[in-house]
């Protein structure tokens, strides 16, 4: 196959899994966070030096290139995995020595933990009579912890070192630290973790949609018994699901994502009297005033983090409303930290950035860009919005308070 044959593979600017085949044989099975560019590069001038003779080789060979996109690069991780496995393609001869990969590991236990175990380790210092359930082989050990990072925010999960029992779990400075950041599961019942494990269990073999459909039967019948925070709860993962950020995985290739949600964050008051807060939203560069939203700060008004903590707490309390895709507040790293740390509570996985200001308030750095899509313009609009707004809000109330 030569680049000129790209030409027949209308291949797609998304995250997926694309295999190279000849004469109708899978020769290599490989994950991409854009497909279209990923294949490209095996036709580059460097392929020999970047990527060896064998691939050189196999692409030479290759008469067909077929893809699956999917919703994320996590889900193309898991699925490349998946298909490998299945297929165990000649030229993937590195998966196929799984001695030196990782595996994610479900014990068989009360309190089933899920752990990134070394092949070689199966059966040797890590027992098998321990292991319920495994998948992999991955090709890469630090993007399975990524992975795994990023589920365990949508179901938390135990990866202690020592199995988890009744007694254990509420036990330790180190599984209390992590119940607090959102890592370790807190005040679930046996039967919600273990419906937990179902979960990632499912999503480790691809299979999402009945993750969701579960998800949704379990938030209407929450919803009908008014059980509101446990429907909440299903909400927010079926959204994570859906909405899946996985940044930390996406290496290249960063892209626009049209139709994108941005939501501005401010508050504003007089030394700390009569403090409000805002909400302002940036779809693809257009402002959405009619979707803003006003609040009256109540508990928090002479800390600005407090105040910020308390108006996207209440802003989250309205699961009715549209998330976004990027959170935007003014100020620096402590009201980043600040938004990050409610997102962890609530089981939410949405980037934060923050504007910094000079003097004059103008936008002088964005805090956490790096790593998101969205255009710096779109940013830089919401903040200013909910700069104005805020200000506007402020001095509304002010003056009303003062007839």
């Amino acid at each position: 196959m030569q680049r000129k044959d790209l030409n027949n593979f209308d291949l797609p600017d998304k995250p997926g899994v694309y295999t190279f085949l000849e004469k109708k044989k899978i020769l290599y099975i490989g994950k991409a966070t854009s497909l279209r560019d990923r294949v490209r590069s095996y036709f580059n001038d460097d392929v020999i030096s970047s990527r060896g003779p064998r691939i050189v080789d196999m692409v030479t060979k290759a008469d067909e290139v077929l893809y699956e996109e999917t919703d994320s690069v996590l889900e193309a991780l898991i699925l490349e995995s998946l298909k490998i496995k299945k297929h165990q393609p000649f030229y993937n001869v590195k998966e196929k020595d799984d001695k030196s990969y990782l595996y994610a590991v479900v014990t068989k236990e009360e309190w089933p933990r899920v752990l990134a175990v070394r092949g070689k380790d199966l059966g040797t210092t890590f027992k098998l009579d321990l292991v319920k359930n495994k998948y992999g082989p991955f090709t890469s050990g630090p993007s399975l912890k990524k992975a795994l990072d990023i589920i365990r925010k949508i179901f938390p999960f135990y990866d202690t070192k020592n199995a988890v029992t009744r007694e254990s779990k509420h036990q330790g400075a180190h599984l209390e630290f992590n119940r607090q950041i959102g890592r370790y599961p807190r005040d679930v019942s046996h039967t919600e973790y273990v419906r937990n494990i179902r979960h990632i269990e499912l999503f480790l073999s691809g299979k999402k949609k009945i993750i969701l459909k579960e998800l949704e039967k379990e938030m209407k019948k929450a919803a009908k018994e008014e059980r509101f925070e446990d429907a909440q709860r299903h909400k927010r993962q079926m959204f994570s699901l859906t909405h899946i950020q996985d940044v930390s995985l996406i290496k290249n290739d960063l892209r626009r994502v049209h139709g994108v949600r941005v939501e501005g964050y401010d508050v504003a008051h007089t030394s700390g009297q009569d403090t409000v807060g805002v909400m302002t939203i940036v779809v693809d560069g257009e402002v959405e005033k009619k979707n803003y939203r006003k609040f009256l700060i109540k508990e928090h008004g002479n800390n600005d983090v407090g105040s910020l903590t308390e108006l996207l707490e209440r802003r989250f309390g309205h699961p009715e409303w549209e998330y976004p895709k990027v959170i935007v507040v003014d100020g620096g790293v402590a009201q980043k930290n600040a938004a990050l740390k409610v997102l962890d509570r609530l089981g939410l996985q949405i980037p934060v950035v923050a504007v910094t200001k000079d003097e004059y308030h103008r936008p002088k750095k964005i805090i956490g860009l790096p790593g998101v899509s969205t255009p710096e313009g779109d940013i830089i609009l919401a903040n200013a919005e909910a700069h104005r707004y805020s200000i506007s809000f402020h001095r509304s109330r002010r003056d009303n308070l003062k007839r």
